[in-house]
C-alpha cells in the first residue's frame, strides 16, 4: 500500500456499515473456499523471488518481473487471456499483469485487482502478496469450476503502486473511453492479512461521513456485497475510507465503480478494535509495513483466509448474478413526460426542477454538478450557473417534478433505484430536504436527505428502496426539494431512475 499525507483509519471511521445497504441477488453456482494451502505456496513463491533478487520485488527490480511471469505463467495455464502489460516510469520498467476470462457480457465487466509490487525495503509479503495472493487463486478457482459468469470477469495485478498507483494509473489512463465505460465495478484488495487484522471495507456510501465522499454510483452495491459475506460468518466490519492509498484511485476518478476490502497497516489498532476483531491495542495493525521483516512470517492465516473467500464470495455473486428484469427507467436523455409542480402547490421562487445540462457551480466546495451520471441530461434545480452559486439555487420554498404514469406488473419483489445528490452551504437546517415518493393509490415517501447547519458539497450517491407494496398499480415518482430555512443555498440533482423486478 502506498504512503502518502493520509491518515489511517481513526477512531471516527469505526461506525457500522449500515443495514439499509442492498446487496445484489445471490448467484446461481455457490461461491467456493479458497485454499489457504494454495495461497501460502503462492507467498512462498514470492518470497522465494525476493530471496533471489536483493530481497525484494519493487518497480524496476528483477523481482517484479518474475513475481509477474509467475502470475502470468499460472493464469495461461488455467485458460486465461493474459497480458504482460509494460509501462515506465521513474526510469524504469515496469508491469502490470492482465487476465480476462472468457465468455460473460464484454459491456458488464467485474475486474478484481491488487498491487503486486513491494518497496525496495523488502519482500512485501503481505503489502501486497496478500491481495495479490488471494486474487490468484480466486482467478484459478474460477477455472477450476469452469465458472460461466453474466458479466466479463477480468483480473489485474498493478505495478508500482508503491510509488503512487502508477501501474493502475497507466492502464485507466491509457485505455479508450470505449473500453473504459464497459468496466462497471472494480474490487480492490491491498493488504489481507495484517498480523493485527482489521476488518475494514471501503465507505462507498460514505456512510461514515469520514473523509472523501462516497464512490461513484454502484460503489456502495460492492460494499455491500462483501459485508454480508462477512456478516455471514459472524465477522463485523467497520468502513474505511477512500483515501486514495491504492489502486482503486484511477477507477474511482473517472466515475467507476469501486470496493474491496483491507486489515490495515502502519494505524494503531485502538482498544475498541481490538475489542472488536481480537489482537493487541496500542499496535500497529502490520507493524513490519514497508520493512525488510513484511516476509511469509508477517501473515495472518485466519485474515488471508477470510479476506480470500470475501473476494470468491463477491465475485461469484456479482458476476454470476442474474440481472433483474427494467420494469421502467429514465436517464433524461430525451423528455419523457415528466411534470413540474404537478399540484400547483409549488413555492419555490427560484431553482425549479427541470431536464436539463447541468452547469457547475461552487461555494466552499461543489454545490450544482456539473457531471451527470450518465449522457449529459439529468433532474437538476435551476440548470444554470449565474455569476455566484445563489444565482439559480432553490429559494424560498418547494419545488417538485412527477414522472409520466408508470404501470408496474403484478407479483414479484419491485426494486426503484437513483442516483441522488443534495447540496447546501452551512446556512441550511433540516427544514431543506430532497424527497423522493411513490404515487399509487397511496402516497408513500420512499426517501428523505434532509440539510444541516454544515456545509454539504455535491456527489453522486444511489438509493434503491423496495416499492414492492406497488405491484399491479399504475404509480408515479414524485421528486421534491425545499429550501425552507431562510436564505440557505440549496441545490439538488436526480439521474438514472429505473424501476426492476
Amino acid at each position: 500500500m502506498m504512503r502518502n499525507l493520509w491518515t489511517t483509519i481513526g477512531m471516527t471511521a469505526i461506525l457500522a456499515i449500515p443495514l439499509a445497504l442492498t446487496a445484489p441477488a445471490a448467484s446461481a453456482a455457490a461461491p467456493p473456499n479458497i485454499s489457504l494451502a494454495n495461497m501460502k505456496a503462492h507467498l512462498t513463491q514470492f518470497q522465494s523471488i525476493a530471496n533471489a533478487n536483493g530481497g525484494n520485488r519493487a518497480h524496476g527490480r528483477p523481482g517484479h518481473l518474475a513475481s509477474a511471469n509467475y502470475v502470468k505463467g499460472l493464469l495461461d495455464g488455467a485458460g486465461f487471456t493474459t497480458t504482460l502489460q509494460p509501462f515506465s516510469y521513474s526510469g524504469a520498467t515496469g508491469y502490470n499483469v492482465i487476465a480476462d476470462w472468457p465468455g460473460g457480457d464484454p459491456n458488464d465487466i467485474l475486474m478484481v485487482g491488487g498491487h503486486l509490487d513491494s518497496v525496495t525495503a523488502g519482500p512485501g509479503i503481505n503489502d501486497n502478496g496478500s491481495g495479490s495472493a488471494a486474487i490468484l487463486e480466486t482467478a484459478l478457482e474460477v477455472s477450476r469450476q469452469a465458472l460461466a459468469p453474466t458479466k466479463h470477469l477480468r483480473f489485474a495485478w498493478w505495478g508500482a503502486e508503491e510509488l503512487g498507483l502508477r501501474g493502475s494509473q497507466y492502464y485507466v489512463t491509457n485505455l479508450p473511453a470505449a473500453e473504459r465505460s464497459k468496466i462497471k465495478g472494480y474490487l480492490n484488495f491491498d493488504m489481507v492479512a495484517s498480523p493485527n487484522a482489521g476488518y475494514f471495507i471501503y465507505d462507498g456510501d460514505d456512510s461514515d461521513r469520514v473523509g472523501s465522499g462516497p464512490g461513484p454510483a454502484g460503489s456502495a452495491q460492492l460494499e455491500a456485497t462483501l459485508a454480508a459475506y462477512f456478516s455471514s460468518i459472524g465477522v463485523p466490519t467497520r468502513g474505511t475510507d477512500f483515501d486514495g492509498r491504492s489502486d482503486y484511485g484511477p477507477f474511482i476518478n473517472v466515475g467507476i465503480p469501486a470496493g474491496g476490502t483491507f486489515t490495515g497497516a502502519e494505524g494503531i489498532k485502538s482498544s475498541a478494535q481490538a475489542t472488536l476483531w481480537g489482537g493487541t491495542a496500542g499496535q500497529a495493525f502490520d507493524a513490519c509495513y514497508h520493512r525488510a521483516c513484511d516476509t511469509s512470517a508477517n501473515i495472518n492465516d485466519t485474515a488471508l483466509s477470510r479476506n480470500a473467500n470475501a473476494i470468491a464470495y463477491a465475485v461469484w455473486t456479482t458476476a454470476t448474478a442474474t440481472p433483474p428484469a427494467v420494469v421502467w427507467q429514465d436517464t433524461f436523455e430525451t423528455a419523457t413526460g415528466w411534470t413540474v409542480n404537478p399540484g400547483g402547490t409549488d413555492t419555490a421562487t427560484l431553482g425549479q426542477w427541470e431536464r436539463g445540462v447541468p452547469q457547475a457551480t461552487n461555494s466552499s466546495g461543489a454545490k450544482q454538478l456539473g457531471t451527470t451520471v450518465s449522457g449529459v441530461n439529468d433532474l437538476v434545480t435551476g440548470r444554470l450557473a449565474g455569476a455566484s452559486a445563489g444565482d439559480y439555487d432553490v429559494d424560498d420554498g418547494i419545488t417538485s417534478i412527477q414522472s409520466p404514469a408508470i404501470a408496474l406488473p403484478s407479483g414479484g419483489t419491485l426494486k426503484l433505484a437513483f442516483s441522488w445528490y443534495l447540496a447546501h452551504g452551512s446556512n441550511s437546517s433540516s427544514a431543506d430536504f430532497l424527497r423522493v415518493k411513490v404515487v399509487g393509490s397511496t402516497t408513500t415517501q420512499v426517501f428523505q436527505q434532509l440539510g444541516a447547519a454544515t456545509n454539504r458539497n455535491g456527489a453522486w450517491a444511489t438509493a434503491n428502496v423496495d416499492i414492492s407494496s406497488y405491484a399491479g398499480q399504475t404509480v408515479r415518482v414524485l421528486i421534491e426539494a425545499a429550501d425552507a430555512a431562510g436564505a440557505s443555498l440549496v441545490e439538488a440533482g436526480v439521474d438514472d431512475v429505473k424501476i426492476t423486478r
